[in-house]
Order: C-alpha cells, then sequence, then structure tokens
C-alpha cells in the first residue's frame, strides 16, 4: 500500500480560511483563544496544536462529501 502524500495547507473559501489537509475534509479548529505570554509564545503555541492535531488525524474519519453528477 503507498503512504498517503498528505500536506498541511492553507486555504481560502467562500466563508472559510483556514488550515486543510490536502487528502481529506478535516480542518484544523483552534481549541479556544490563544494563550501564552507574548505574540512569540502564542505563536507556537497555535503552531504545536495545529501540527499535533494535523500528524494526529486520520483521514479516513474525515471523508470528503459525494459530488452528485449535475
Amino acid at each position: 500500500m503507498e503512504p498517503m502524500h498528505r500536506k498541511l495547507v492553507w486555504a481560502e473559501r467562500p466563508g472559510f480560511q483556514g488550515w486543510v489537509c490536502t487528502e481529506c475534509a478535516w480542518v484544523f479548529n483552534p481549541a479556544g483563544p490563544l494563550v501564552g505570554e507574548t505574540i512569540d509564545d502564542m505563536k507556537r503555541l497555535y503552531e504545536k496544536q495545529r501540527d499535533e492535531e494535523f500528524k494526529s488525524h486520520v483521514c479516513a474519519e474525515h471523508p470528503r462529501p459525494q459530488k452528485g453528477p449535475h
């Protein structure tokens, strides 16, 4: 079985801007407001949470909606 080549990418769509997986419908939803004593702390903690959630998600649990024939 060939390994997945999923990537974490920034997406901009009508009504949405955020981090998504290239192989499934997973999107990063921060678990609350940014925390930290400095802007650098906030950025580091946000990126850590984002990267850990992306790494641990299972694409099969986030299938993309099927497009109907039109």
